[in-house]
């Protein structure tokens, strides 16, 4: 509820959302999905809600920016409310060409009257009329660095990395299409339907389907339907996952009637992706340290009919929980610092600092060698993560490929599809997916065989 009592307009319940993101350091997909279930909002209002909460977390630095050069008070000198309702006044106005200038202006005024006092409304009339006025004028920092961190909202030190690794274009690109809104792709259930036939399902259901170039089992659809109200989600058809994960399976291509471990498997995308590979037949081990995610796998599993999958909680780090003989291939999808993910994560970008790069790396590397303790002769290990960052991806492989000489990288130009077989990495056993470059997350996937 608002304030004053009535059920929350979109405008309303994204700007509560964005005050706890940046004062509480809460998560904004949680708080959104939470938020749209508590409100009856339209489908036109949530969608709208959506729109504002992640606008304005793509683009913060560029609004606070734009906002600066209409206001007699730095952005950052603001109260939280005031800032954020300057945020979204500022959003519509130069990101939302639908949007009137006068309906930007005069709702943010209204949630200022509310959150504030008249002064306050006052002031937000000020600044948002001046911009309106002004919007085409925009004017970025000369300094190249500053002006893509600004320009693009990322923060400095990841656009310094970048432009070190990529050069400034490149790089530009990248916190470009970390700022677009990513497509909503599904795979399919290849246990109860083909990919066409799924494509011709979803289209009965009024849901237009392309098929993904990357992933064999991929589709992307048009627009963003409510997945989980179709009939093709209740009957098991589908499941939601970014195509550049459906990779890991592809990679990793486990026989029928093998054994695997997937040792950090929740919510459980690549576990029953595997299943599917396996044709169901076999054995899989999901693992997890919280029993709460591991009840997620299982409820995927109970969708998509997939009877293989025996879930275990777990840290595994030392796997103590696993004490049975090794496995034909085992998974390693680990904790990450989703830089990767931004594009659907654009709240991240502003929590992660350049050390936590190689806080995590230690923890990664752990997962790995212990993962490795359970491969049986032969048999296949696979690393995957969902960042861009060579401390967690090339650096862990090479310091583990140094550490455990039982191991090889393995050529893995065959397993991909044609789209991708020409990367130059895959013969050094990994595959490294940009949005820029692919059109997926960013993703890095590294396959391994255990020597006889």
């Amino acid at each position: 509820m608002a304030k004053d009592g009535k059920n929350m307009t979109a405008r309303e319940l994204a700007l509560q959302i964005l005050i706890r993101v940046e004062t509480q350091g809460s998560y904004a997909n949680l708080l959104l999905d939470r938020a749209l279930e508590a409100q009856p909002l339209t489908t036109a209002d949530r969608r709208f809600a959506t729109e504002l909460v992640y606008g304005v977390l793509r683009h913060r630095s560029a609004l606070d920016w734009i906002i600066g050069g209409h206001s007699s008070r730095a952005p950052e000198t603001l109260p939280p409310a005031l800032r954020n309702i300057l945020r979204l006044g500022a959003y519509q106005l130069v990101y939302l060409e639908r949007i009137p200038a006068s309906a930007a202006c005069n709702e943010a005024v209204e949630l200022a009257k509310r959150h504030g006092h008249a002064g306050i409304a006052k002031f937000t009339n000020g600044v948002l009329r001046s911009l309106a006025r002004a919007k085409a004028e925009i004017r970025w920092p000369e300094d190249p660095v500053q002006r893509i961190a600004i320009e693009h909202s990322h923060p400095q030190w990841m656009v310094e990395r970048w432009i070190a690794r990529y050069g400034r274009d490149q790089a530009a690109a990248l916190c470009a299409a970390n700022n677009s809104i990513p497509p909503l792709s599904v795979r399919t259930n290849t246990l109860r339907i083909t990919r066409d036939g799924l494509r011709e399902h979803l289209a009965a259901a009024g849901v237009t389907a392309e098929a993904s170039l990357v992933a064999p089992d991929g589709l992307r659809l048009g627009g963003y339907p409510p997945v989980r109200e179709l009939a093709a989600f209740r009957e098991g058809l589908l499941q939601v996952q970014d195509e550049a994960s459906m990779l890991v399976a592809e990679i990793m291509r486990p026989a029928p009637g093998s054994t695997v471990i997937d040792t950090c498997s929740a919510p459980g995308g690549k576990t029953t992706h595997l299943a599917q590979k396996m044709d169901n037949r076999g054995k899989i081990y999901a693992l997890d340290r919280h029993a709460g995610k591991l009840r997620l796998v299982e409820d995927s599993c109970r969708r998509l009919g997939i009877g293989i999958v025996e879930t275990r909680e777990c840290d595994a780090r030392n796997l103590d929980c696993f004490p049975d003989s090794a496995a034909d291939a085992v998974l390693v999808d680990a904790p990450c610092s989703g830089l990767g993910v931004l594009r659907r994560k654009p709240d991240a970008k502003w929590r992660k600092t350049a050390p936590q790069l190689t806080i995590i790396r230690q923890l990664q590397l752990e997962l790995l060698t212990a993962a490795a303790g359970k491969v049986r002769p032969g048999g296949t290990l696979v690393y995957s993560t969902c960042t861009t960052e060579p401390e967690e991806n090339e650096t862990v492989v090479a310091d583990f490929l140094a550490a455990n000489a039982g191991f090889a990288a393995t050529d893995i130009g065959p397993l991909l599809p044609p789209a991708l077989r020409a990367e130059a990495t895959a013969a050094r056993g990994y595959l490294r997916l940009l949005p820029h470059r692919h059109g997926t997350d960013g993703f890095f996937i590294a396959r391994f065989t255990r020597k006889t």
